[in-house]
């Protein structure tokens, strides 16, 4: 009977967790309350409070979720094989769902990261934490194409990785104001042949 009850109440902090990843994406932290997610999946406030006692604690619980999912998306990626090159292209096909599908997860980071000097101290602490992370990896990345030949950078692994990051979200941000997919894919493209290292031209005989 224990394990159904938590088998239950994990369900349930699973479908709050998704109704608020929804209402982050589309509205953003301040464009959403309790009543919101108790209305659109049907339960009582009083469920979320006991889940969630307050809303930070319910954002954190979302981004918390997202960066597992980053972290699996990275492990698939490292074990298919993938070079640096096609692993920097899968970061930016997450971003470019977001433009197109706002179902995508990455839309949380977008979202709340627009709105950081607005956001209470634990969330905006756990969004840096979030980007920090992400730019991490993408040191590993741009690091293993250099190793591998595949990438030449300009300036330091750091600094590039914080410039994709940066061009990267920004291109989402102008491209989902406008609503054009194409303008996220024309940069981001760009950003990323920017890295790639120019192949030798061999002589023909």
């Amino acid at each position: 009977m224990v394990g159904s009850m938590t088998a239950t109440g994990e369900l349930t902090a699973n479908r709050i967790i998704a109704a608020a990843r929804q209402f982050i994406m589309r509205r953003g932290y301040s464009g959403f309350s309790y009543a919101d997610v108790s209305e659109a999946i049907d339960i009582r406030k009083a469920s979320i409070h006991h889940h969630f006692p307050v809303k930070t604690d319910l954002v954190i619980a979302v981004l918390d979720e997202w960066r597992e999912a980053l972290d699996a998306d990275i492990a698939s990626l490292q074990e298919s094989g993938a070079d640096a090159i096609a692993q920097l292209r899968a970061y930016i096909g997450h971003w470019e769902r977001c433009i197109a599908d706002d179902t995508a997860p990455f839309c949380v980071a977008g979202m709340l990261g627009a709105e950081l000097p607005a956001l209470p101290e634990e969330v905006a602490q756990a969004v840096k934490a979030f980007f920090d992370h992400l730019t991490s990896w993408l040191e590993q990345v741009l690091e293993s194409g250099v190793k591998s030949g595949l990438l030449k950078l300009e300036s330091s692994v750091q600094t590039e990785a914080a410039t994709l990051v940066s061009l990267v979200y920004g291109a989402m941000l102008a491209a989902r104001a406008r609503g054009n997919v194409e303008l996220f894919g024309n940069v981001t493209e760009g950003a990323v042949q920017r890295l790639v290292k120019p192949r030798k031209r061999t002589r023909s005989t």
